[in-house]
């Protein structure tokens, strides 16, 4: 059962913001989003909230300056996501610019798993390091610290995920997040977090003089990495992040980006100049991010840094030949979590949903729980095994429940039950021993029923209203797609009912339509539909282009499908 709602533009926000100049049709999506005036749609970086703004980021700016100074050896410890990814490269770049010692490392997720591990931390001091410094995780990594200091490392932590009560005693933390931070912007992500600490730095060496005699870089090179790392993380696109992601497909559309962002679009057959934050979520990042789900992601890394155009490109093809392994694992295991859903009785429909496979890909779970979630709106975690009798899982979660906090709940009623945990309000990951999985999924489904009113169980599709048919055009579905639209602040979606003059089923599972409403004709499609409509239907669909043998023509991409007498 899905609920259909229209969100509201007021009438008089509306009439402003076309007094204001802009066009009528985003006038109205703007005002449903909560826009008030035309000024908070300026994206240019003068209206970025300033790294002063952000606790601490002053003091890790000292910290590194010093560090600079002395010549001392720094090591970023990354994450293997797309935004550890990028939040390591944007590192990189940036200290080694300003004539840092520095390299990273990243933790094999099969082995020394997420984080500042006390294990990772031995592999790094190997190395020597002076100064660790985290990107994208470390706020919950209190024995990581522990063991940092016993070698003799300073740490600097910079996260963006939720902290637990106790924070871990580093030479200094960057997070939004963290008790006593006034900084607006709580959903930047980890990319982002780090490229304000580097701002802070280049601010802190220009007052110092460092630049007197060498050149001072211009860090709006790093704004294609701040801009795929935010949006493949999923965070909420408020307005600083979407100035950085602006800023950054700005410098793509002008070819101005690292020679490995144009290589990953290279290999996915996609232009950059007319790139979307749509391609970095679910064409870019996806095969950046394959390389930490089935193999190393110090490839996807090494992506980022080379600025070798021939390099760059073999690693995008390997990484796009890992992210279709990736797909097709991820086909089988979704077969196998169906089959497992439809072996439960009716009674076990719960609120909240755990299920596990021993020949599930440990890469891949996180994946698969945001599948079985969208199809059955419940919060779900998919477990795979890991080494030495654990589970691992990853969770992904419905409007309507914090999965961070219901983890913590869960803890709570069983002390010891999880190994660790953590994350966000919509996806998280906990760890649990193998004997104890069916304690989790007990406890994970009742805490999930206790925090999820009725209401929140049922799918609700948010639309922006009716077309107006004259707008069903490419120029519209190029005035949209210029626009910048995301997480927290989505894509327009329409609602209409349309005659079927056509329709016709592609590969078993797609359905191709040809549509009418009044005298605009116009096509659809429908991927993985479930039903096929009569003579007349109801479609929830975004206007988007379709470019087959270099012609591009208006299309419907069908979100939700009603027949209609």
């Amino acid at each position: 059962m899905t609920r259909i709602t229209t969100r509201n533009s007021p009438p008089r926000v509306v009439w402003q913001l076309e007094q204001q100049g802009l066009h009528p049709l985003l006038a109205r999506l703007y005002a449903a989003r909560g826009i008030k005036d035309k000024s908070e749609l300026d994206y240019e970086l003068k209206s970025l909230i300033p790294p002063t703004a952000l606790t601490n980021a002053t003091e890790a700016a000292h910290l590194l300056a010093d560090a600079i100074e002395a010549e001392a050896k720094m090591l970023i410890i990354g994450d293997y996501d797309c935004d550890g990814a990028t939040a390591t490269a944007v590192g990189m770049r940036a200290l080694k610019s300003l004539g840092a010692d520095v390299n990273f490392l990243l933790p094999d997720r099969f082995k020394l798993g997420y984080g500042l591990s006390p294990e990772i931390v031995d592999v790094a001091a190997q190395q020597s390091p002076d100064l660790i410094i985290t990107v994208d995780n470390g706020i919950a990594s209190l024995e990581g610290v522990a063991r940092a200091q016993q070698h003799g490392i300073a740490t600097l932590i910079t996260d963006h995920h939720l902290p637990a009560e106790t924070l871990p005693d580093a030479d200094c933390i960057v997070n939004p997040n963290q008790p006593g931070c006034d900084f607006p912007s709580k959903c930047i992500a980890g990319v982002g977090v780090m490229f304000y600490v580097m701002l802070a730095l280049r601010a802190e060496l220009r007052e110092r003089g460092y630049f007197a005699e060498r050149p001072e870089p211009n860090f709006a090179s790093l704004l294609d990495l701040v801009a795929l790392g935010t949006v493949a993380d999923v965070v909420k696109l408020d307005r600083n992040n979407r100035i950085l992601v602006s800023q950054g497909l700005k410098r793509m559309r002008a070819g101005q980006m690292q020679v490995g962002i144009a290589a990953l679009f290279k290999a996915a057959g996609r232009d950059p100049k007319k790139a979307t934050a749509m391609d970095l979520g679910f064409i870019v990042g996806p095969r950046l991010n394959a390389a930490g789900r089935l193999a190393d992601m110090r490839l996807g890394v090494e992506c980022l840094l080379t600025d070798d155009p021939s390099r760059a490109l073999q690693i995008a093809q390997e990484l796009d030949t890992l992210n279709r392994e990736r797909r097709e694992i991820e086909s089988g295991m979704q077969e196998q979590a169906l089959i497992l859903l439809e072996s439960l009785d009716a009674n076990d429909a719960t609120a909240g949903i755990a299920l596990f496979d021993e020949s599930w890909h440990e890469g891949v779970v996180g994946i698969l729980a945001s599948r079985i979630k969208d199809k059955l709106h419940r919060p779900v975690f998919a477990f795979a095994p890991g080494e030495g009798g654990i589970v691992k899982g990853s969770g992904r979660s419905i409007p309507g429940l914090h999965l961070r906090d219901a983890l913590d709940l869960v803890a709570k009623r069983a002390p010891g039950l999880l190994i660790r945990f953590g994350g966000h309000a919509m996806a998280a990951g906990a760890t649990v021993n193998a004997e104890n999985f069916d304690k989790f999924k007990e406890l994970f489904a009742q805490v999930a029923g206790e925090l999820l009113a009725p209401a929140d169980l049922t799918r609700t599709l948010e639309t922006d209203g009716n077309l107006e048919g004259s707008y069903i055009s490419l120029a519209t579905a190029r005035l949209l797609e210029n626009e910048i639209w995301g997480q927290g602040f989505p894509a327009p979606l329409f609602m209409d009912e349309f005659d079927v003059e056509q329709q016709r089923v592609l590969k078993d599972k797609h359905l191709k339509l040809r549509l009418r409403k009044g005298d605009t004709r116009i096509d659809a499609i429908q991927f993985n539909f479930s039903a096929q409509p009569g003579n007349r239907t109801r479609l929830a669909y975004r206007l988007t282009i379709n470019e087959y043998m270099g012609v591009e023509s208006p299309q419907l991409m069908v979100e939700h499908l009603e027949g209609m007498p």
